[in-house]
């Protein structure tokens, strides 16, 4: 945590919450975060006028919210990066925190080797995004996190009650697109 207070709960955006009409689901998903909560923005399909011009009224409606935005492979968010799975680039931002996707352990501590403030370990449980995926579960999740040098963020069938489950086991937080929407 070198650059900013790590937040424990997390929106991950893409284009099934919609975003440039005013009722889509992700301006609901954005409300129902508490303040201090996280957002790491995608939405990788969109063109990138159109994601810009996104990433502006989120980074708008989050400044009045006090919520911290990350971007994954798109510049312009004050709040720092999120580096997908699949990111070549691993360098930190000029400001702000350094996030990272994560999938066992092995990643995991290479994250935090290169300089993460923070990662994503997933998918804890099954999810919509990743339907018929292998998960890791309760067990897995906590050996992966197991001596974590900073904070590990759960994602993946995530909410508040599997975060209780899993904070014993070092969970830091939890992060979803889903659990936002209910």
């Amino acid at each position: 945590m070198r650059r900013a207070r790590v937040p424990t709960h997390w929106l991950f955006t893409d284009e099934r919450l919609g975003g440039p009409a005013p009722g889509d689901p992700l301006w609901a998903a954005i409300h129902r975060l508490p303040r201090g909560g996280g957002i790491v923005f995608r939405h990788y399909g969109l063109p990138a006028d159109q994601r810009h011009a996104l990433l502006q009224s989120v980074l708008a409606l989050a400044r009045r919210r006090g919520l911290l935005v990350l971007g994954a492979e798109i510049g312009g968010t004050p709040g720092g990066r999120h580096l997908p799975g699949h990111a070549r680039n691993r360098h930190r931002p000029m400001r702000g925190l350094l996030a990272a996707a994560t999938h066992d352990r092995r990643s995991l501590l290479q994250a935090f080797r290169q300089g993460a403030d923070l990662v994503f370990l997933s998918p804890v449980f099954p999810t919509r995004s990743h339907p018929g995926g292998r998960v890791l579960g309760p067990v897995r999740f906590g050996l992966a996190a197991a001596g974590a040098t900073g904070p590990v963020i759960a994602l993946g069938g995530m909410g508040p009650e599997r975060l209780r489950r899993l904070k014993p086991l070092g969970a830091s937080g939890f992060a979803g697109i889903d659990c936002w929407l209910a």
